[in-house]
């Protein structure tokens, strides 16, 4: 499959940069036959079989295989593929976003802006920015070695998380209460892996030391054009105990008082507003201690870990599609809510270190009332290291109810229902 098979689309395609098989039916929903072209790292391709993924898939009219996670890839795309005319350019990870700001700059299209995307997929960076804003940020220093830890966790005082700049998915991070620990932290923290969601070539060692911050966990998912807020919501956060921060359970919305949630909006609005944001969406990470939200990161995409599924069932809304739309310049399908009117909420599993000997629960998971989803992507004879990153969670189950405290009861309800085995190995 490539651009060049079918030709005679009736219109320009949208470009969706990086493979996310878990969209593809949302996707299905809204975009008409044809109409969409996938831009993939091609050992990712390779990797994932993605051109068997995509084979049938009525809305896919190709696959460009380009190296976008590197510099001026987007120019040399926009110049070898000069009269492709596409009506959207969307980042669908992490690590496309700077790719498809630049890229929709070329073509004219909305888009983040090239450089709000680089700020905000540096850690540091967005640190700088935002901190100038008058934004609260942890303490942070970027770190060369366990030296440097040290020295900056014997200067706080207490605690803190040892973190890439330049990663996604809790890769690489941990928290380290003392100087004992610091050697051995670094030397966890640099196996930064991510298998076959990214290419095979070694990405950049960028590594930051920064305070810990203790209190409840947020994110905010604000859908912006213009660098004005069209739709916002606040999801509450749970992480599985431990001394890697990997997220456990979403609720949406947070059950938080009102005031916390425009806090938290405003909060995130005037990050839009430091970055240079333009057209999106971004999912901002916040730790509130004392009432003062601290900034942890952003993205200028999507949420993963199923938050757009919960946010989709408890507004209702369709974010997908109105997203969409934001990035065609064409106005949202229906009027964005204010408020949600029922909760849902995300449980992940997980798993110890060991091989799988049997999975055990599953359908009296999917019996339990208001569930709409459970997959445990842990089998027989997987193997598992333990809990470092959210690539090590073994699935995940959602639910719904009338509150999003009722829906986490439920998920949490037929998470316990499942039960992986696991033999130890030496």
């Amino acid at each position: 499959m490539n651009e060049q098979q079918q030709p005679g689309a009736a219109s320009g395609p949208v470009l969706i940069v990086g493979f996310v098989g878990v969209t593809l039916a949302a996707i299905g929903e809204f975009q008409p036959d044809d109409s969409v072209i996938y831009i993939e790292e091609p050992d990712v391709v390779r990797k994932r079989h993605v051109h068997e993924q995509l084979d049938g898939v009525a809305f896919v009219r190709g696959l460009i295989e380009w190296e976008y996670h590197l510099a001026g890839k987007a120019d040399e795309f926009h110049n070898a593929h000069p009269d492709l005319a596409p009506v959207a350019v969307v980042p669908a990870i992490e690590y496309a976003t700077p790719f498809a700001a630049r890229l929709a700059e070329r073509y004219g299209l909305p888009g983040a802006g090239l450089g709000a995307a680089q700020i905000l997929r540096d850690k540091s960076l967005l640190r700088q920015v935002s901190a100038a804003a008058g934004i609260a940020n942890p303490a942070s220093v970027r770190v060369e070695g366990p030296a440097g830890v040290r020295d900056f966790l014997r200067g706080l005082g207490g605690p803190v998380v040892l973190k890439p700049a330049n990663r996604q998915a809790a890769v690489g991070t941990r928290v380290i209460h003392h100087p004992a620990e610091v050697e051995q932290a670094w030397a966890d923290c640099l196996v930064q892996d991510e298998g076959v969601f990214v290419p095979d070539r070694p990405m950049e060692l960028s590594m930051l030391a920064e305070q810990y911050v203790e209190g409840p966990e947020f994110s905010v998912e604000m859908l912006v054009r213009d660098g004005r807020a069209l739709f916002v919501n606040v999801t509450g956060k749970q992480l599985f105990p431990g001394p890697h921060p990997v997220e456990m359970a979403h609720t949406v919305p947070a059950d938080i008082p009102e005031d916390l949630t425009e806090t938290l909006g405003a909060q995130t609005a005037r990050v839009v507003r430091a970055v240079g944001f333009r057209d999106g969406i971004v999912h901002c990470e916040w730790i509130v201690s004392n009432r003062v939200p601290y900034l942890v990161e952003c993205a200028g995409r999507l949420a993963g870990g199923g938050i757009v599924d919960t946010i989709q069932l408890a507004y209702p809304v369709q974010l997908m599609r109105s997203y969409y739309a934001v990035m065609k310049g064409e106005e949202p399908p229906a009027e964005l809510p204010r408020r949600a009117k029922g909760g849902a909420a995300v449980r992940f599993l997980a798993t110890g270190a060991g091989r799988v000997a049997a999975v055990h629960g599953v359908e009296a998971a999917r019996q339990v009332d208001g569930v709409f989803l459970v997959a445990v992507t842990a089998g027989p004879g997987d193997r598992f290291t333990g809990l470092r990153h959210s690539w090590d969670r073994a699935g995940i189950v959602m639910a719904a109810a009338d509150s999003s405290t009722e829906a986490l009861r439920r998920a949490e309800a037929a998470a316990a229902a499942v039960r992986i085995d696991i033999e130890g190995e030496a």
